[in-house]
């Protein structure tokens, strides 16, 4: 799983995503010389750790390289996404407390990515009534409630937690 870029690795990485053709070191140095002063040596440092993180390839251009991203931005947020997901022990409440988050605009891009994928089983919660809620929340009320009468102490820390979902809207 990869580890979140750091601020300039992600300020290297945007430009690579969005030029979407081999870059190299003077390119990426003068457009990030609009926002920041920055040396040439510290962006191609930058371009080298992706290379050897494996976010970019190179290619030897007479004396410099071209540096060319290995995935897609997509790719990349959907990797950080799973990860984040992959490490809940309780993937289900996990799910639905990051509906809750989500803006309208978010869930409508949402259902129109699982339509996209053709997952016709995964129905993408509306949060507008009090069916969809419980339909999107009851397999999490009954995940908690198992774990709740394994360790009754997980109500009050639940309770004191305002990420944890809350019992009564799943959110």
């Amino acid at each position: 799983m990869p580890r979140p870029l750091g601020d300039l690795e992600d300020a290297v990485m945007t430009r690579v995503w969005e030029w979407n053709r081999p870059v190299t070191v003077r390119e990426v140095l003068e457009d990030l010389q609009r926002e920041r002063s920055i040396a040439y040596t510290t962006v191609m440092t930058v371009l080298d750790n992706l290379h050897q993180k494996g976010w970019v390839r190179r290619e030897a251009e007479g004396r410099a390289y071209r540096y060319e991203a290995v995935s897609t931005r997509a790719a990349y947020s959907a990797a950080l996404m799973n990860e984040a997901w992959s490490q809940s022990d309780n993937p289900a409440a996990a799910l639905v407390a990051f509906f809750g988050m989500m803006s309208q605009e978010q869930r409508e891009a949402l259902r129109d990515a699982v339509r996209i994928a053709h997952v016709p089983e995964i129905r993408v919660p509306e949060a507008n009534t009090a069916t969809e809620k419980q339909n999107a929340t009851g397999s999490v009320r009954n995940a908690t409630a198992s774990k709740q009468a394994d360790n009754p102490e997980a109500s009050e820390e639940n309770a004191s937690n305002p990420a944890a979902p809350d019992e009564s809207t799943g959110r």
